[in-house]
């Protein structure tokens, strides 16, 4: 068994774990649309074919009224306790800047809610490790490929237009 921990391209892995925080993000914030059966007949073109398959449009409006907010429900809950697992630093630094409004930037989280303040530098730190652990975590339950994340090994053989170098023994 290979235990050793993936190598994980920073800025890509910071790309995807962001967009899980931004669907986290639109499933908290945006209210859940109920949808209703339309009670005014339409004419629809019936071709001839199989008659045997029956649609009730009823049935499936309550089952999407149902099951969309569950699933929006339990997608909230995985992420919260995902990002309960973390350190408290790391954390706080979740909450406030991924995890609550849109107008939260990383300068007021390292300037005024981290306490004591840290440097840039220091919250880049922070956040990355945060994001790392995250993402595997994400790749476990099945959100993010880690394949998608890695970083390439052997960039220095392949140029731009995706041939091999020309320095290379052939």
């Amino acid at each position: 068994m290979n235990s050793i921990l993936p190598e994980l391209d920073r800025r890509k892995t910071q790309i995807a774990v962001e967009a899980i925080f931004e669907k986290y993000r639109i499933y908290k914030m945006i209210t859940f649309e109920v949808r209703e059966a339309s009670m005014t007949a339409s004419y629809t073109e019936r071709f001839h074919g199989p008659t045997n398959v029956t649609s009730d449009q009823t049935a499936k409006i309550a089952i999407y009224n149902v099951d969309v907010p569950a699933a929006r429900k339990d997608y909230c809950e995985m992420i919260e306790s995902i990002v309960g697992r973390l350190s408290e630093r790391e954390q706080l630094l979740i909450r406030e800047r991924y995890m609550k409004q849109d107008d939260v930037f990383d300068y007021k989280v390292y300037n005024h809610i981290l306490e004591p303040p840290v440097s840039k530098d220091t919250y880049t730190k922070i956040r990355t490790k945060a994001f790392y652990k995250m993402a595997l975590v994400f790749a476990d339950r099945g959100l993010i490929k880690l394949s998608e994340l890695e970083k390439l090994q052997n960039v220095n053989q392949v140029d731009c237009y995706g041939l091999f170098n020309r320095n290379r023994r052939t």
